[in-house]
């Protein structure tokens, strides 16, 4: 019995204490419990909502950055839109033309040559050892001015005018290895937005049988079909764009080529003529 009630005393003194300790509590404790739980209560007011939701139960997507939706994914969701027929069509326009276009470019940026310096190797040859030694320097190097030059020089033993005749006639042939599917890029071009216009023809074709198979002209399959018709001339006209400045600037290498290989034709006659290598029996 005594251990009980000593049991209850010792509970009823810890109770008691702690509830004296809590009531007397100083005024800037009590203000700095209140501070805590209001900036505790503030913090938890300025938490964000939760994204909106779409009908699908996922988050709106914002910006590109925000939302991850960027120009590919915008590409390739309008691509799968606009059909697999017309748009695989397209879509092998654009890597039939750009495998061409790099083949092109791979070529002729072999095919360029340091002009300058090649004529004054073939010159110094002249001068040390004769045309078999210009020649030699000729097979050495790569590009086509380098085989006009080899040209030129095996018809030195017949005279200047067959020198000429042999680099005009050889210099065709080399624009000609450097024209090679150009013709075919052309066509590429020209084929892709024709694609996308056909495309479209057949789409607004069939968004009105749609409407004739409805009875009545609903905004929803309008909309619907005239935006899946418009989509293949649109990727039809971006095909042909970046076809076309790929185009441009394989002429531009083509013409610049051109222009050194008619003036080293020009300085490998010069030199002919200064060295009377072209009149000199081999």
């Amino acid at each position: 019995m005594k251990k009980v009630l000593a049991l209850i005393a010792i509970a009823g003194f810890i109770t008691f204490g702690v509830s004296t300790n809590a009531v007397a509590q100083t005024p800037d404790e009590t203000e700095d419990t209140t501070q805590v739980v209001e900036d505790t209560t503030a913090t938890q007011d300025v938490t964000p909502p939760p994204a909106d939701l779409t009908d699908d139960g996922k988050a709106a997507e914002g910006d590109d950055d925000q939302g991850g939706f960027s120009i590919t994914t915008q590409l390739k969701t309008r691509f799968i839109e606009g059909g697999p027929l017309f748009m695989g069509i397209v879509l092998l326009c654009l890597i039939l033309g750009l495998a061409l276009i790099i083949e092109r470019i791979v070529y002729l940026n072999l095919a360029t040559t340091n002009t300058k310096k090649l004529v004054q190797d073939v010159e110094d040859a002249l001068a040390s050892g004769g045309i078999e030694a210009a020649k030699e320097v000729c097979r050495n190097t790569r590009g086509p001015v380098a085989s006009i030059f080899y040209q030129g020089l095996d018809r030195s033993d017949e005279g200047i005018d067959h020198v000429e005749k042999a680099v005009v006639a050889y210099g065709g042939v080399q624009m000609g290895l450097m024209e090679k599917g150009m013709s075919w890029i052309g066509l590429f071009i020209a084929l892709a937005p024709m694609l996308g216009f056909m495309g479209t023809v057949i789409g607004m074709i069939q968004a009105f049988d749609d409407i004739a198979n409805a009875g009545t002209i609903s905004a929803e399959v309008v909309a619907v079909g005239i935006k899946v018709a418009l989509l293949t001339t649109v990727f039809g006209l971006i095909v042909a764009i970046i076809l076309q400045i790929f185009y441009n600037y394989l002429l531009a290498k083509i013409d610049s080529l051109v222009n050194d290989m008619e003036d080293a034709s020009i300085s490998l006659i010069d030199v002919l003529i200064k060295h009377d290598a072209a009149s000199r029996p081999q």
